[in-house]
């Protein structure tokens, strides 16, 4: 029950409740216990559904939730555009869980008071050591800030909408009769023979005359159009260039570095070997425990850390390197125990046994590197090029900015931006819609500035538009090309070639249509093929996923009649890749009986995912149908 309630509804409240489940009838003789609700007071309506307003305080609640989550998973402020989808995903939760609650009350939908109980007690939150605790549930409410009478409005809508969609659900089951049917179905199997008659074979036989190039080159003159395209000149600038103009002040690649210093201090390191023997599900933690101090004591009796390493270690990675794990930082090893141990060792000192979540490890030091902290004139080299970078990007941003100014202020050439601003001046010939053009590229906001009204019809300059992180580019355009109908000439070839494909295919499909009728006469099939000067594949059963035959001539099989006893079916049909195929069912097998364990599940599980379907079907339609109003601008205030 539970189940479904969650499958079927996941915004409301739910959002909130999905840690708790079910409902609150059983805390109603609590009476009142002072915890506050959340509502916000507000006049905004999230949504109205016919007729019906959604509080925007409602839908508030969830959308904190949601955005906290999103943001604590994600590590950052929500963006924008990502804030804006969300909120309307929210919202469109909310508007079907309306309209289903709408229609569970509309059809008469009731829910009783034990089964209000039974949820109760069967949630797993409300439990302690598996039994129903009424002091466990009044602290999760409480925790939530859920009164009782919320929870149970919820709950009760709830528990509704389960009984309508789990009736839908339900209603897609397969009794055993159908599923012995559709296995008998899904495991006939169709004895055939069939050759492929390929177009190239009437290639060299089609006749291409000037009048049917004509024709088609009229009929489909929309294949063969230019691209539009503008002649542009543009000014670019390139970070680099900015950069390499870039003087550093020597204070500030002191200033980096002393902001910066733990960047240039080398931690300790450590050299270590290890044996590990694991613990988990192929052997108990005792075991391994006892394992590893059995090895413990070969170690502290003499014998090679690194033989030793190669013959029980659990580390498949290191053991053939005699347990080596090489140099290492604290924060490279495991942390704990292990980390612990390793960084307090003396060079030559074996420890052991060590646990870590992997198991017990047995350890020994082979080498000590102490941290160490390079000086400003030994990390110089490094930090000149990171500030005077920071410091390019910074001019950069700059740059942009003067030129945005300049271009809302008055009107600028171009030739005076470039020179203002160390631009390059250039041209593209053709700058295609769709493809752009080289050396701008086809960035699609660079495509927008370029044909765009302001640019070809007011003949304003266009920019600056920024191409990647490292170039800005100002376009104009000067000459705009609309698309025109290439000339024949020009695609003369392309039309003879399609055409000669075309009438190929169908004299393909023609002969193995008239050895159809060949065939239905009582000429063998072996004649006819041979006619044909193709090769027959051989007679043979297949069934309906049998890889051996191609896809087409598969689907073909299964979609033809039955043949009747000594009547075969024949067929031919186009293929989509060229050509003609040629077909004979003769034979079907009688494929009775019940569908093995594995056939029946899937059968099964097909009808529940069917089910499942119509069940968001319906849900579906009544949002479709609903009279909707959302107010997405109340998550604004």
């Amino acid at each position: 029950m539970l189940q479904r309630i969650g499958d079927a509804f996941k915004s409301r409240k739910w959002l909130t409740y999905v840690l708790f489940g079910a409902l609150a009838f059983i805390f109603a003789a609590w009476g009142a216990y002072g915890i506050a609700s959340l509502q916000f007071t507000t006049s905004e309506d999230a949504a109205k559904v016919n007729g019906q307003t959604i509080p925007y305080s409602e839908v508030r609640e969830a959308w904190l939730q949601q955005q906290a989550e999103w943001e604590q998973r994600n590590g950052g402020q929500m963006p924008p555009a990502v804030q804006r989808e969300l909120e309307n995903q929210l919202v469109e939760q909310f508007i079907r869980d309306t309209v289903m609650a709408q229609d569970t009350h509309r059809l008469g939908y009731r829910v009783s008071e034990a089964q209000v109980a039974q949820a109760i007690r069967e949630e797993p939150a409300f439990q302690l050591a598996g039994q129903y605790s009424p002091d466990v549930a009044k602290m999760r409410l409480q925790q939530a800030g859920i009164t009782p009478d919320e929870y149970e409005e919820d709950l009760r809508e709830a528990l509704r909408a389960a009984q309508l969609q789990g009736g839908i659900r339900d209603s897609d089951f397969l009794t055993s009769r159908e599923a012995a049917r559709i296995a008998a179905l899904e495991n006939e199997q169709r004895k055939i023979q069939y050759a492929i008659v390929p177009a190239a074979e009437f290639t060299s036989a089609v006749p291409i005359d000037e009048k049917s190039v004509q024709a088609y080159y009229a009929a489909h003159q929309a294949q063969f159009m230019t691209r539009e395209f503008v002649r542009v000149q543009y000014a670019e600038l390139d970070l680099a260039d900015v950069t390499s103009q870039v003087q550093v002040a020597e204070l500030d690649l002191h200033d980096y570095y002393d902001k910066h210093k733990s960047q240039y201090v080398q931690p300790d390191r450590r050299r270590v070997r290890h044996i590990l023997i694991a613990a988990g599900s192929t052997r108990s933690d005792a075991a391994a425990f006892a394992r590893a101090g059995e090895v413990l004591a070969k170690l502290k009796a003499g014998a090679s850390f690194a033989a030793l390493a190669q013959q029980y270690s659990d580390d498949s990675g290191s053991a053939s390197q005699g347990g080596d794990l090489g140099w290492a930082e604290r924060s490279a090893l495991p942390a704990g125990p292990f980390a612990d141990t390793v960084f307090s060792m003396q060079v030559n000192e074996i420890r052991g046994p060590v646990k870590s979540e992997y198991g017990y490890h047995i350890l020994e030091l082979e080498g000590i590197e102490p941290g160490k902290a390079e000086s400003f004139e030994q990390a110089r080299a490094a930090i000149e090029p990171v500030v005077r970078h920071s410091e390019a990007t910074d001019r950069f941003g700059d740059i942009e900015e003067q030129i945005q100014q300049q271009l809302d202020d008055g009107t600028p050439t171009l030739e005076g931006l470039a020179k203002s601003f160390g631009m390059r001046l250039g041209e593209v010939a053709q700058f295609e819609r769709g493809t752009g053009g080289a050396p701008l590229g086809n960035a699609h906001d660079l495509e927008d500035t370029v044909f765009s009204d302001a640019a070809l019809a007011e003949h304003r300059i266009g920019g600056p538009v920024l191409i990647g992180d490292s170039r800005m580019v100002l376009v104009r355009d000067l000459e705009h090309h609309l698309p025109a109908p290439r000339p024949l000439a020009e695609v003369r070839e392309a039309i003879v070639a399609v055409l000669r494909k075309q009438r190929a295919n169908e004299a393909a499909a023609a002969a193995a249509q008239a050895a159809v009728l060949k065939l239905e006469s009582g000429t063998a099939f072996e004649a006819v093929v041979r006619d044909l000067g193709v090769r027959a594949e051989p007679p043979h059963f297949v069934g309906r996923t049998d890889p051996s035959v191609p896809t087409p001539i598969r689907a073909a099989v299964f979609a033809s009649p039955k043949p009747a006893r000594g009547k075969p079916v024949f067929l031919s049909f186009a293929l989509d890749a060229g050509g003609a195929a040629l077909l004979a069912v003769t034979d079907v097998t009688d494929a009775t009986g019940p569908a093995d364990p594995d056939q029946q599940a899937s059968l099964h599980q097909r009808a529940i995912a069917y089910g499942t379907e119509a069940a968001d079907d319906y849900l579906e339609q009544l949002r479709l149908t609903a009279k909707v109003r959302k107010n997405l601008e109340a998550f604004e205030q």
